[in-house]
């Protein structure tokens, strides 16, 4: 196949390029320049898609033996994952860009402008793996090493991008045996810290960088009872579940900490509570879509056992999810409902919630809306 190597600069995409040279694929590769900061650099592990980066895309195509291109998706980025994050923060909730930039830039932009050139499939150093049922009909699974899995993050490529995706690294054991790999090619990037944090806040200040972005207004922080306990600089610069940083003049009757329970934004309110008001039993999802054909259960409304993921990282839990349909009838406005059978904790509007049935990734949604039973019988 011809095949097009999205190269971040890291060892993941770098061996997984090699793996699709190897398995006689014609490759080429790209690094997508995704800020214009033409001093942006590396700081050890923090960012990513910097200048540095772009250079060990080019060695290890150099390596490889393959065309290396760079192609410039920054005004994209900008508008699809920077300011979708200042929206969503501004609107209260609490915002995933990977999983933005997975969506909207890498498996939509990357992959129509793939397409349109004539390539069969993109391929990315990303953990997750691609099987094909019975029918050919393609399911996107956990990889094999779930200490590193990126299911998660993958969970909104739908059935036709799953057509044209490749994860060489689906089945690989460890990272330590990735870079013992980068190693043995030759690939000076073996031994390269991966990147974490947000890439366009490398410093890792989320609140900093916010607070240059979106206007902020002193308000009241109440408990869950309504009754003010102190002031905030912002409402937007608080995330449900937060501890530090309250500066509460007030303590708790029970001389326990206090975590941010809700953000009002229309109110300009942080709400406050104890630790096991955190607790989520119910969560309403927007804007589903489906990783692969949705199971037969989608489209009858019926229960379904599964497992539900809010965060990369985050343990999955037990629930029963279903499809709930708007009052006029359009598919685009249904909800997806989940009832967890073990609550989870810190759960806020806006990140991902992802659901499993043993390793296949079904699909996802966007959280609109997460209920405590508990908080509901104050």
């Amino acid at each position: 196949m011809r095949v097009l190597a999205a190269m971040s600069g890291g060892v993941d995409s770098a061996v997984a390029a090699a793996r699709a040279v190897e398995a006689g694929h014609d490759v080429v590769g790209v690094h997508l320049a995704l800020s214009r900061m033409p001093g942006t650099l590396r700081t050890g592990s923090r960012g990513c898609c910097t200048i540095e980066d772009s250079r060990d895309a080019w060695r290890a195509c150099d390596v490889l033996g393959i065309p290396y291109y760079v192609w410039d998706f920054s005004e994209r980025f900008k508008e699809d994952v920077v300011q979708d994050f200042i929206d969503e923060y501004a609107a209260g909730r609490t915002p995933n860009p990977c999983m933005r930039c997975n969506e909207r830039i890498k498996f939509a932009a990357l992959l129509e402008k793939a397409l349109a050139l004539g390539f069969d499939a993109v391929c990315t150093g990303h953990y997750a793996k691609v099987i094909e049922d019975s029918d050919g009909n393609r399911e996107l699974h956990r990889a094999a090493d779930w200490a590193k899995d990126q299911s998660y993050v993958l969970g909104v490529l739908t059935h036709e991008q799953l057509k044209h995706s490749m994860f060489p690294l689906a089945d690989t054991p460890s990272k330590a045996e990735v870079r013992a790999e980068a190693e043995r090619r030759g690939l000076s990037v073996a031994n390269k810290p991966d990147s974490h944090d947000i890439c366009f806040i490398p410093d890792g200040d989320t609140a900093g960088w916010l607070a240059e972005k979106i206007d902020m207004a002193t308000g009241d922080i109440v408990d869950e009872t309504g009754a003010k306990v102190g002031e905030h600089p912002g409402a937007n610069a608080f995330t449900v579940g937060q501890r530090r940083g309250l500066k509460l003049g007030r303590p708790a009757a029970d001389g326990k900490p206090r975590f941010v329970l809700e953000i009002r934004p229309k109110e300009n309110k942080v709400v406050v509570g104890p630790e096991a008001l955190l607790a989520i039993d119910e969560i309403q999802g927007i804007k589903v879509s489906w990783a692969g054909l949705p199971i037969a259960e989608v489209g009858t409304g019926e229960a379904f056992a599964c497992h539900a993921q809010v965060r990369a990282h985050g343990d999955p839990v037990p629930a029963r999810a279903w499809m709930e349909q708007a009052p006029d009838g359009r598919t685009a406005a249904a909800r997806l409902m989940v009832r967890l059978d073990d609550p989870l904790r810190g759960v806020a509007p806006g990140q991902t919630i992802v659901l499993y049935q043993g390793t296949r990734v079904l699909g996802q949604a966007t959280i609109d809306a997460a209920r405590s039973l508990q908080r509901a019988e104050l």
